[in-house]
């Protein structure tokens, strides 16, 4: 078992100045947008630091990025199928999901998502002439087959965003679930675009699937990053791998590869290279936090429903038993407590909220019992 990492204290983070902790007000416990409090991974820092001692702030060059990946995700997953001769530097996930998209959608017609999801997927999606077509999660927050089948067929849909791991669910697709979804895919000739930013953070007790390791995916794309893992949002950067049918190189290059930060390039590479032991610590110490939020509930808000879910540092609350309408408002309204309302998530989000666990267990503890007083 791996040493957990140590969590910055409340004093500590409210000297931060990112969006996290610069939005709400000084009372308020901020447990929503997807940043982690944790400190900054070693050789993260080593090779900022040494990229600005050298004056080394250009534009970004070489395959350094997609090389690491691909050791990473071999000596992770067990895939050894991340070709670097088909990978691109983008300057971060969502860019590269849509320039992906763009390789395989005509303007005006639609993509299949699987709610509830990342809502800037519904927002990125429409802003580039796209219809986002829902096929919602199971009950248990599962992929649906026929929910699938039944967007796959719906006319205009070309291809399938789909969220690996899932956010907000936390859900792990298996093996077997993304081969039905391969096998789908190919009946209806839909291309599948996989955001696995959340991959690095699966609890080592349960099998990551890589979306292009997958028979039948072989015309996909990948968009993967640092970024989740080391919390590296600030620091943009991420590598789109196309499968070997892929038409990785409808994908526009030079206008993706400048637009990454060479700085941010050198922090990721060192992260997955330097710091996979820190990031270990970081996925022991997230397993303690769903631990301690389940108990926390139980104890004081009984009426929440959580499942305790494999991957991603956040937690997905069902609040439909515990009364108010809106209760992102009334925990922030009341209880000084920020988290995000699940309507924005689309199709079985309302009455939820997404908590984010990456913090110290005192902050988190402090939240739930704030959020409890809120209650009347």
């Amino acid at each position: 078992m791996p040493d957990l990492l140590e969590f910055p204290t409340l004093t500590e983070l409210r000297r931060r100045t990112s969006m996290k902790w610069r939005t709400y007000d000084d009372d308020v416990l901020p447990l929503w947008v997807a940043e982690a409090d944790v400190p900054v991974a070693p050789g993260v820092l080593a090779a900022v630091n040494r990229v600005l001692a050298d004056g080394d702030t250009g534009y970004p060059a070489g395959d350094g990025y997609a090389r690491a990946l691909a050791a990473f995700a071999r000596d992770r997953w067990g895939w050894d199928g991340l070709d670097p001769a088909r990978a691109l530097v983008v300057p971060d996930v969502m860019q590269g999901v849509v320039e992906a998209l763009r390789a395989v959608v005509p303007p005006g017609d639609a993509v299949a998502v699987t709610p509830p999801v990342y809502p800037p997927f519904f927002a990125f999606l429409r802003h580039a002439g796209w219809e986002p077509v829902s096929a919602p999660l199971t009950a248990a927050g599962r992929l649906d087959p026929g929910a699938l089948e039944r967007a796959f067929a719906t006319p205009r849909v070309r291809a399938f965003l789909l969220c690996s791991p899932q956010n907000p669910t936390g859900t792990v697709h298996t093996a077997d679930e993304l081969a039905a979804v391969a096998a789908a895919a190919r009946r209806h000739g839909i291309t599948v675009v996989a955001d696995e930013i959340h991959a690095p953070l699966v609890d080592p007790g349960t099998p990551f699937t890589p979306w292009l390791s997958v028979p039948g995916a072989e015309d996909g794309f990948s968009l993967m990053s640092a970024s989740k893992g080391w919390n590296l949002a600030g620091l943009k950067a991420a590598v789109a791998v196309g499968g070997p049918a892929a038409p990785i190189d409808r994908l526009p290059a030079d206008m993706l590869e400048v637009g990454a930060s060479h700085v941010a390039v050198h922090a990721h590479v060192a992260a997955l290279e330097s710091d996979r032991g820190w990031l270990d610590g970081f996925v022991a110490a997230l397993a303690r936090n769903r631990e301690l939020l389940a108990g926390l509930l139980a104890e004081h808000l009984p009426g929440i429903g959580y499942r305790p879910a494999p991957a991603t540092f956040l937690a997905w609350l069902d609040c439909r038993g515990l009364g108010p309408d809106d209760p992102a408002a009334t925990f922030l309204e009341r209880g000084r407590v920020a988290l995000n309302a699940g309507e924005p998530f689309g199709a079985g989000g309302a009455g939820h909220l997404r908590l984010n666990l990456a913090t110290h267990p005192d902050v988190l503890t402090e939240a739930v019992q704030r959020m409890a007083a809120a209650l009347p």
